[in-house]
């Protein structure tokens, strides 16, 4: 389980970082209320560098996320060997690493967050400086939301993924293309269904973070609110962007998990 561990962990550091700058866009249109919080007041008054800030906070907690994940995964598999439908047992053991991974390291979520959206560490100077000021209810605002996102992004990642691995090879696709191809095409079939969940998220890490952060106080509010004041497009603000940020983070993640599992087994 240890090896399964830091196959996945590793796996996510790689796609994370690879993709941070198009994730920072994303979480940006996620949050378009926020004043001068855009890619180019970004460039303009912190630096390119900062296209990946919040990557080491990030990257702090996908790799705990995504060791839980996977080695739960492939844990959950062995326990539920009996399930004879492939699609149906990498939902559920996918499900599962995904409920674990995400009840464990959400307060890293929250943290990086809020300090990828401040500006010129207008708010924090550190993660612990977001923990001093932040709650423990602020810490895991919108866990609920996130729990049935996430849950579900896994279950259907690792299902998708294994269904296109099949299509690619079937259809004499390389080995090594063939798990790129899948992981991504896994993520765009599953950001598809589950994205709502993920903006709402994004919403409810940064409520009480200025005046113009608005407030909600639960999910269905939120939607309400957010219907009434964007429209239904407002449930997918930044989904152009997440798909092309998607993409090559999942295909990234799937590769490396894949050929981390011949390195090692």
């Amino acid at each position: 389980m240890i090896i399964d561990m830091l196959i996945g962990g590793f796996a996510g550091i790689i796609s994370r970082t690879t993709t941070a700058p198009l994730d920072l866009i994303k979480i940006q249109q996620q949050n378009k209320y926020l004043k001068n919080s855009t890619i180019q007041d970004v460039l303009k008054k912190e630096g390119i560098r900062f296209m990946w800030k919040g990557n080491l906070v990030n990257c702090t907690r996908v790799f705990p996320q995504m060791a839980i994940s996977y080695a739960v995964y492939e844990k959950s598999k062995k326990v539920y060997y009996y399930i004879q439908d492939k699609d149906l047992k990498n939902f559920i053991c996918g499900g599962i690493g995904g409920f674990v991974a995400t009840s464990i390291t959400y307060p890293m979520e929250t943290i990086r967050t809020r300090m990828s959206l401040q500006m010129n560490h207008s708010h924090y100077k550190n993660p612990l400086s977001v923990i001093k000021q932040l709650s423990l209810h602020d810490l895991y605002n919108g866990v609920g939301i996130s729990m049935l996102g996430f849950t579900s992004f896994s279950a259907l990642n690792f299902m998708f993924y294994k269904r296109y691995n099949e299509l690619f090879v079937n259809n004499n696709f390389s080995e090594q293309s063939s798990k790129f191809l899948s992981g991504g095409f896994a993520g765009i079939s599953s950001l598809s269904i589950t994205y709502p969940t993920d903006l709402l998220r994004r919403r409810f890490q940064m409520q009480n973070f200025n005046s113009d952060t608005p407030k909600y106080s639960n999910s269905i509010d939120a939607v309400k609110k957010i219907i009434r004041s964007e429209g239904i497009i407002g449930l997918y603000s930044g989904l152009p962007i997440a798909y092309f940020r998607i993409f090559p983070c999942l295909a990234i993640q799937f590769w490396c998990i894949e050929n981390g599992k011949n390195l090692f087994y």
